[in-house]
């Protein structure tokens, strides 16, 4: 029996993020430091700082969220390139998901020695709005909403929110550019998923209630 890939992401992600959590100094040798990052190099941590959570709470959210979607994901990659590709590509969306979504914020704050960010949420976010695409139609749980509505009133806060002077401690910027970076690479992998997205929003449904 294969494992899936996301489920080995939420273990090392659950596990890095526990010792993280509990060392100060790996926590602060992990996450995405700009400031850092620009003056000694350490471009890492565009990659490590998506292992690294600030809280339980915090983790539990985004590895709930990887897991629901993101093993449904796989299994589409799966479908389209075959089981060994399939988890591979699957695998590489992720992670570059994960530094893309660092480097917008790189540009923006490397002379910033008072800004930081953690999680595996630009990630998350990419892994998100791909189902947008490919279930339009179909409602979310929580909050609600039909998968397009989500999906533009996600893109449209988080442009919004990621242009405040203050943020609450959340990187609007990395949850925007990685959800946009998560859709491409998964349409530039299979660029089949547009015709197929037009073909699906033609299909307005009736309403669940």
């Amino acid at each position: 029996m294969i494992l899936s890939i996301t489920n080995v992401i939420v273990a090392i992600t659950c596990l890095v993020s526990y010792l993280s959590l509990n060392n100060p100094q790996l926590f602060n040798k992990l996450k995405h430091y700009p400031y850092e990052e620009s003056r000694n190099g350490e471009y890492y941590r565009w990659l490590s700082s998506g292992f690294v959570h600030g809280s339980m709470m915090h983790l539990l959210i985004n590895m709930y969220v990887l897991y629901q979607f993101g093993n449904a994901l796989e299994n589409y990659y799966i479908r389209w390139f075959e089981e060994t590709l399939g988890r591979n590509l699957y695998l590489l969306m992720y992670l570059t998901t994960i530094v893309a979504a660092d480097i917008p914020t790189y540009f923006k704050h490397r002379n910033n020695p008072r800004f930081g960010s953690i999680g595996a949420s630009g990630a998350t976010s990419g892994i998100l709005l791909v189902f947008c695409l490919l279930r339009p139609w179909e409602w979310l749980l929580f909050p609600p909403l039909p998968y397009i509505v989500f999906g533009i009133l996600f893109i449209g806060y988080s442009a919004y929110a990621g242009k405040q002077a203050r943020s609450g401690g959340i990187d609007h910027d990395a949850h925007l550019w990685g959800a946009i970076f998560g859709l491409f690479i998964t349409i530039g992998l299979k660029p089949s998923l547009i015709t197929d997205f037009i073909y699906k929003i033609q299909q307005f449904p009736e309403l669940p209630f």
